[in-house]
């Protein structure tokens, strides 16, 4: 979302973020460890909508990441439209020490892509790594999985904040590099329509109209 007018200058855009995957796989802590620098061992399952909205810089602009948890809902398997509506990026959380919550991950990629845009940006995070001795899901599984459906991949640890802050920050600076990209890719085409136009001569544009040689002239980004 992007504002204008200098008064608002001081928020660029709003990403809006959705944390997925079973339930106790760490989906709240690893959200309280990266906004609030919190950890809660023991954590019960979310009841309600919660979110945290947490602000990064990212070339000069100040991005704001609404990050929104589940409620609760998944273990119901229950997670409304509603939740995804709007998001453009996701974190799809495992427990590397509980493998059925990875065999999940498929379903999980199911319904984010039955209810959200097929281009939301998707990380998928194993989680809980200081618990190495129970591990039962390898980095090298998790690596391959990503791979094959086209997804980010990090490990972390909520309990120990490791690598918590990359993952979400992977997400949101490919949303804004797919957004740059885009604007970037809409003003050279205005100005290639603009060249061929005015072919040496000045060219004053009237109004909203200008549908030069029937190009629509409205842009968007992202899903809304």
């Amino acid at each position: 979302m992007a504002y204008e007018g200098e008064e608002e200058q001081s928020q660029d855009y709003l990403f809006k973020i959705v944390l997925i995957g079973d339930s106790a796989v760490g989906k709240s802590n690893l959200l309280a460890r990266f906004a609030r620098n919190e950890f809660y061992p023991n954590s019960k399952s979310t009841i309600g909508v919660e979110f945290q909205t947490q602000k990064m810089d990212i070339d000069g602009k100040e991005i704001k990441a609404q990050i929104w948890d589940t409620a609760g809902q998944e273990r119901f398997r229950a997670v409304t439209s509603a939740y995804y509506r709007g998001a453009v990026g996701a974190l799809l959380v495992y427990d590397i020490s509980r493998r059925q919550t990875f065999e999940s991950v498929g379903r999980w990629l199911n319904e984010l892509h039955t209810h959200s845009d097929m281009n939301v940006v998707t990380i998928l995070v194993g989680n809980k790594t200081d618990l190495k001795d129970a591990r039962e899901v390898t980095t090298e599984e998790g690596k391959a999985l990503a791979e094959a459906q086209g997804l980010f991949f990090m490990e972390t640890s909520a309990l120990d904040s490791s690598n918590v802050a990359a993952a979400f920050e992977t997400v949101v600076k490919e949303i804004y590099g797919i957004l740059s990209r885009k604007v970037f890719q809409s003003q050279e085409l205005k100005r290639n329509e603009l060249s061929s136009l005015s072919n040496g001569k000045t060219v004053i544009l009237q109004g909203e109209t200008n549908e030069a040689n029937g190009q629509d002239r409205r842009y968007g980004c992202c899903s809304s």
